[in-house]
């Protein structure tokens, strides 16, 4: 697959990973001060380490709030909720089915979160990332570019016009800053150098079929208006840097990284389809991928 291919996959990451993961990463080192209490509800302590993880979760709600009233609005919102929690418990709430599943579904998903942190955000290094890179620039296909200038006119005629001063010699950029009435045109034209999909279709398929110091002999009509294009040379497209695209190779090497922990942890515990309906609905999906068709569903996500 090529690096834009893979980029353009990576943009699905967000899809896989929770929030929790990459807040988890980002506080891997845990102050003393963690076990701090910092304010009592009842018989219940509050500690700094239960105030930054609620920030974690409830701090976006008051972000236009000042920074040092912030922090307060998060703790009691956290005192808010200790307290019902606390009658709750009384209440023996947490013994409904419902209840206890949610439960029960909230501490494995911060179990995974946590885990994942430890042993995968936390575990990607530079130079994994700068091998990543190469392998993914060596896998590249040449990817044609073309640097042009084109002349914009309003009507067929104009062009045609414009095409017969050029054949009797004038220069095309200065026929561009004196006649074009694109944005380029002070310019003399010049759309410096673009790619495959970065022009309107009828644009760039004449472009492409130019040769360096060519223009089109008929007008190129768009949505724009009619062109005179004119290519002056044609390159192969440089490659991103590596800084360019290292945050997006880390979301992708996280994913894989992700998929191989999740797959092996599978395989070890085994997994089993214990409802009829969900186990004939795997057992199709399944049916698919070996038969190369599209699956209908996934098996889940890290969130």
């Amino acid at each position: 697959m090529s690096l834009e291919g893979t980029l353009s996959m990576v943009r699905q990451l967000a899809a896989l990973l929770s929030a929790g993961v990459i807040m988890l990463a980002a506080g891997q080192v845990a102050g003393a001060a963690d076990a701090d209490v910092i304010a009592k509800i009842g018989k219940n302590e509050v500690t700094e380490a239960e105030l930054k993880a609620a920030e974690a979760e409830l701090g976006p709600q008051f972000q236009s709030m000042p920074e040092e009233r912030r922090r307060f609005a998060v703790l009691s919102a956290l005192i808010d909720i200790k307290a019902l929690a606390a009658e709750a418990e009384k209440a023996k709430i947490g013994d409904d089915p419902a209840v206890s599943a949610q439960l029960q579904f909230e501490r494995d998903r911060t179990l995974h979160n946590a885990y994942f942190a430890k042993n995968g955000v936390a575990n990607v290094a530079e130079d994994e990332l700068k091998a990543r890179y190469d392998r993914e620039i060596a896998a590249m296909p040449p990817r044609k570019e073309v640097h042009a200038r084109h002349i914009l006119l309003k009507t067929k005629e104009e062009a045609e016009a414009v095409i017969k001063e050029l054949e009797g010699g004038a220069a095309f950029e200065t026929v561009a800053k004196e006649k074009s009435t694109g944005p380029s045109g002070p310019d003399g034209g010049d759309l410096g150098f673009f790619g495959p999909g970065q022009m309107v279709p009828a644009f760039e398929k004449a472009a492409f079929a130019l040769k360096p110091g060519e223009y089109t002999k008929e007008p190129v009509e768009t949505q724009f208006g009619w062109h005179v294009i004119e290519v002056e040379e044609t390159r192969d497209a440089p490659a991103p840097e590596f800084d360019q695209v290292k945050d997006q190779l880390r979301q992708l090497v996280l994913r894989e990284k992700y998929m191989t922990m999740v797959g092996k942890a599978r395989q070890q515990l085994g997994v089993e389809y214990v409802d009829p309906k969900i186990k004939a609905q795997v057992d199709a999906i399944e049916k698919e991928i070996e038969g190369g068709e599209p699956a209908a569903g996934g098996t889940g996500s890290a969130n």
